[in-house]
């Protein structure tokens, strides 16, 4: 197999490749265990996770890898927000916080 590119996707989109793949041919052990845990802990809809990135950008710049951590674990307090934003070179205003909190909670 040859890879393409290398980018971070959401579980939602994850998921949803996994599954066009079991349409295809039988899934190896491997990526059962990956659509057993996708399917328990998803919380997002592809389109909806593409949606949520998109208005999450229009907040704040950050690392694509940030913004997907952020949409799949959908953070309801700022302490678990802080934790995301950890390896971040920078640190968030008050405001910033807020309204990611905001884009979680239509989102939830």
């Amino acid at each position: 197999m040859k890879v393409n590119e290398i980018k971070p996707i959401t579980m939602a989109e994850a998921k949803d490749i996994l599954a066009k793949r079991a349409k295809i041919k039988e899934l190896g052990y491997e990526q059962k265990l990956a659509m057993e845990h996708l399917k328990k802990f998803t919380k997002l809809k592809p389109d909806e996770a593409k949606k949520f990135l998109a208005e999450l950008s229009a907040i704040v710049r950050m690392s694509d890898e940030t913004a997907v951590q952020i949409a799949n674990l959908l953070p309801k307090t700022v302490d678990e927000l802080r934790l995301i934003f950890a390896r971040e070179k920078f640190s968030l205003k008050e405001d910033e916080i807020n309204r990611i909190l905001e884009l979680v909670k239509k989102y939830s």
